[in-house]
């Protein structure tokens, strides 16, 4: 049999994998792979940076649930990834970093993009392999796809050195695996106690989350609510699992959004938590009363537990959970019992919602200049209204005004950067949802300082021909930082903060795409009709309030409790 590279044996497992897309930007280091997925089924996405290529790759696996692949070079091309990476890792995201290095026999020589890279990733993601033996790199591979969906998921490394990549190898030698995980465990002892609590509860409460959207598990939420009649909240990923439109969805659980979140928050004795994380936007679990019966439903053990003792703590995949105990009760009988039970409580939470949102309306329906921002927000929402309508935030004070007032009402469709809380996620996003899904409207709402990490991405969606629509809600500051040194200092720090006026319409218009500037609210519509009308990837750019502080302006000044002097 012919002798092959390493570099072949790469692309060919990769291949094996039926990777639609690997997200990359090329160097020398990852050539030997790039010269094998030339002409091949996979497509190499190439981007105009190493962190949109992971971001990509990001936004990829969040909506087909899926590994996805970015890949890209030594030294800086590596370090360019790492706040990608970062993001996956706290939104459980499967993506696999496939990175080039100097070879095996030019270490500690001073080669070109020297780094010794293992070491500094190895915290921030699932798992991290080092390939050494060429005729291993199948197997490698193999372990990198089964390591990123085991369990929860989450993002992988994968080392590979040039000179294995372009080794020669007896493919007699190779072993190659191809193994795939479907295992959906369900606690079959612990899920029965749950109807005790739920006979004792009046005010209970469900919040799902990512691991609801990783595991599927919408169909099977919306029968257990529908069987309960327990007002259900979502969160992260898990937003759209059951529609925001659903007369049971109370939307959002972000206690900062119109709505009933902050009171059903603070007054629920029962909690059925699902596949989330008592992270700093439940205050680190602080805002449930001390009181309550706490449920938690993880498919990762180390998280039952987090930051809060709970009542019952269940490992197992959220699907699986749900259908277990839809099957118990329906076995038991008590679904009506349990609807007029908590009857009254879904009342007192619709009393509160309507309350809160006509309070909202002052800002989601303002008609002073310049623009609210969360009047962008509600014209935004209520533009893309049709339920497979995608829309991506990015941004400090934008992504919390869009999270505050996004209607979601399908699995997938709503994406922004997270815990992580990293800057520039959102014209990669948007790049990779409408690739994923071209006959569908992709919108991404963007700060003006986040527009500036990846402008440049603009490029690559013009020469792939990616109509997506980009609107830049424009304070012309870093507003959440600047509002919080007001609300800190009482005043704010011009170096840092001021940005000023780019008409980044323009610069959008000059690259090839579609440029309008929007100044007065009632031209808001217009200008989404005529990017969108334009079939070219465009910018609205929208000149907003800088004076109008947000929820999370107020919450970043707050942050660990400081006090100026």
């Amino acid at each position: 049999m012919d002798k092959i590279i390493g570099g072949r044996l790469a692309a060919e497992a990769l291949i094996e994998r039926d990777v639609d897309y690997i997200f990359s930007l090329s160097g020398g280091h990852i050539t030997p792979i790039y010269q094998f997925l030339e002409n091949s089924k996979i497509t190499i996405f190439d981007t105009r940076h190493e962190q949109a290529a992971v971001f990509m790759a990001e936004a990829w696996a969040r909506m087909t649930r899926k590994p996805a692949v970015a890949m890209v070079t030594a030294g800086p091309g590596f370090t360019n990834a790492l706040s990608g990476i970062a993001s996956a890792r706290l939104s459980n995201t499967p993506v696999i970093l496939i990175a080039g290095c100097v070879g095996l026999e030019s270490v500690e020589k001073l080669d070109l993009q020297d780094m010794t890279q293992l070491p500094v990733i190895a915290p921030m993601v699932k798992k991290a392999f080092v390939c050494q033996v060429a005729e291993r790199i199948p197997e490698y591979i193999d372990m990198a796809f089964r390591a990123a969906m085991s369990g929860r998921p989450g993002p992988v490394y994968l080392e590979l050195p040039c000179d294995l990549l372009n080794a020669t190898i007896d493919p007699a030698k190779v072993k190659k695996m191809h193994t795939r995980l479907e295992s959906k465990p369900v606690d079959r002892k612990n899920t029965p106690k749950i109807v005790d609590l739920l006979k004792a509860a009046k005010n209970p409460v469900v919040i799902a989350g990512s691991g609801a959207w990783y595991a599927d598990a919408g169909e099977e939420l919306i029968a257990f609510v529908e069987k309960t009649g327990i007002p259900t909240f979502t969160a992260g990923a898990g937003r759209g699992v059951i529609p925001d439109t659903h007369p049971l969805c109370f939307e959002s659980s972000l206690a900062i959004r119109p709505g009933a979140a902050m009171m059903a928050l603070l007054s629920t004795d029962l909690v059925l938590f699902l596949g989330d994380s008592l992270s700093l936007f439940y205050i680190f679990g602080e805002i449930f009363p001390a009181s309550a019966k706490f449920v938690q439903v993880d498919i990762l053990p180390d998280e039952i537990g987090r930051n809060r003792t709970v009542d019952l703590g269940i490992v197992s995949d959220i699907k699986s959970f749900l259908a277990e105990l839809n099957g118990i009760l329906e076995e038991k009988a008590i679904g009506a019992t349990l609807r007029e039970q908590f009857q009254p409580w879904v009342e007192t939470l619709r009393s509160a919602e309507k309350d809160s949102k006509d309070q909202a309306k002052s800002m989601w329906e303002c008609s002073t200049l310049p623009i609210h921002p969360m009047r962008l927000a509600k014209e935004v929402n209520d533009f893309m209204n049709c339920e497979d309508d995608i829309i991506v935030a990015d941004g400090g004070d934008t992504s919390t005004w869009m999270g505050m007032t996004r209607t979601v009402r399908k699995g997938g469709t709503y994406l922004d950067y997270g815990l992580y809380g990293c800057l520039a996620v959102g014209l990669p996003y948007a790049i990779a949802a409408k690739l994923k899904n071209p006959d569908q409207r992709v919108l991404a709402i963007m700060g003006d300082g986040s527009t500036g990490f990846n402008f440049m991405e603009y490029h690559t969606a013009i020469r792939k021909k990616i109509p997506i629509v980009v609107v830049i809600s424009n304070d012309q500051a870093w507003g959440m930082i600047m509002h919080s040194q007001q609300l800190r200092l009482g005043h704010h720090i011009p170096e840092g903060t001021e940005l000023g006026w780019v008409d980044y319409h323009k610069m959008v218009e000059i690259l090839g795409g579609f440029g309008i500037c929007v100044e007065k609210p009632e031209d808001i519509r217009p200008a989404l009709e005529a990017a969108f009308a334009s079939g070219r990837t465009a910018c609205v750019n929208v000149k907003v309030d800088p004076s109008v502080i947000s929820p999370g302006s107020v919450a970043l000044a707050n942050l660990g409790g400081y006090k100026s002097s």
